[in-house]
């Protein structure tokens, strides 16, 4: 087999080859006898009609067809592992050469895993732990913000029912800071409840929430709470300002389809956040004027910028050799298909992978101070 890998823009590569006239003569009856299991012709039985009578019925181009399937079928990983290449996307593939007793000429164009060099990622993941202030690590709660979070739980449990302000921001806002789509129109005004609508904060009413024996107990576990959750901004804000430290400094040429996969996520996020609210989505993009593809040309700046993100822990990753510990993969796994009973085993898999060596990644570079 002749093979010449040209290297293409964004990442993307070639293969132009042939493969021995010898070889793909091969399939030719692998391939009639694949066309014919699925043949009805009268007088036989489904997947016993003989050969003669076969090559009687089918036209020799749909047998061309399907010996070029088989063969590249067979052989393209075999290029793939042999010219160690890092395809990520479906091969786009066109037949350059297709006759009986002749090579099979083809070209098969794909995206592949950029090639990057990572700036020193250890010593730019010291300066920005050892750059902490003592301000930020502080995560005491003030009594002020316990009182604040129990009038918002006495608000959020008001018999009227309150909405709040439902800007096309506040809508499209989900878990991530940049994926929101810009406030458009006029926001809608709402009236705050009155504090004797509320209902009272007492024993009973903590009772109601969860296994809590009393205000104080309330009042307690809140106050951990608070404070486990200012410890885990810190850690993700800190985690954040390394990755992007990391990204300001890298140069790589990203291929399309790592985009468009993380546009994807983005928009089917927003359309679940959105759904969740009883709203409709194709009402929520009229009342911004805008279209499906109008948002993914907004998000293309943040499509990039997760893109990058996902390369750059799965460089250091296979760098500095981490990976997620088999029996937490394991538990991770197991979790997901109690609570999703209909989960695809395998991307449960790769989504349990993919969390926990990401977390070792980031424990990695936090012990680098």
């Amino acid at each position: 087999m002749q093979i010449k890998i040209n290297k293409l823009p964004k990442s993307e590569v070639e293969i132009e080859g042939e493969i021995d006239a010898e070889v793909f003569e091969t399939y030719f009856n692998k391939a009639l006898k694949r066309i014919g299991e699925n043949l009805e012709i009268d007088g036989f039985r489904k997947g016993k009609v003989p050969e003669s009578v076969l090559l009687s019925k089918i036209p020799e181009a749909q047998i061309l067809g399907e010996m070029a399937e088989m063969a590249l079928s067979e052989h393209y990983p075999k290029i793939l592992e042999e010219n160690k290449i890092d395809a990520i996307s479906r091969p786009e593939i066109s037949i350059t050469k297709l006759a009986r007793k002749n090579p099979l000429g083809f070209k098969i164009k794909t995206a592949t895993l950029p090639e990057m060099t990572l700036p020193d990622y250890k010593n730019i993941a010291k300066k920005i732990i050892s750059g902490i202030t003592d301000k930020e690590k502080n995560t005491e709660v003030t009594e002020k913000e316990v009182e604040d979070t129990i009038m918002d739980i006495r608000k959020s449990r008001a018999p009227k029912i309150h909405m709040a302000a439902t800007s096309s921001e506040a809508l499209a806002k989900g878990g991530d800071e940049a994926e929101h789509v810009h406030k458009e129109g006029e926001e809608h005004k709402h009236e705050e409840p009155k504090e004797a609508e509320l209902p009272e904060f007492n024993d009973e009413f903590v009772q109601a929430l969860g296994p809590f024996k009393n205000v104080e107990d309330f009042k307690t576990k809140l106050k951990e709470n608070i404070k486990l959750e200012k410890g885990n901004q810190l850690k993700e804000k800190t985690r954040l300002k390394i990755v992007e430290k990391i990204i300001d400094d890298l140069k790589v040429e990203l291929p399309e389809i790592l985009i468009e996969v993380e546009l994807d996520k983005i928009l089917y996020r927003m359309e679940s956040d959105i759904t969740q609210m009883g709203l409709k989505f194709e009402d929520y993009l009229k009342h911004l004027s805008k279209t499906v593809e109008d948002l993914r040309k907004e998000f293309r700046n943040d499509a990039e910028k997760k893109a990058k993100f996902a390369l750059v822990l799965n460089k250091i990753a296979a760098d500095e050799k981490i990976a997620a510990d088999p029996e937490q993969v394991a538990k991770e796994v197991a979790a997901i298909l109690e609570h999703y009973k209909d989960a695809d085993l395998e991307r449960a898999q790769m989504h349990a992978e993919n969390v926990l060596t990401n977390e070792a990644v980031f424990q990695f570079l936090e012990n680098q101070n």
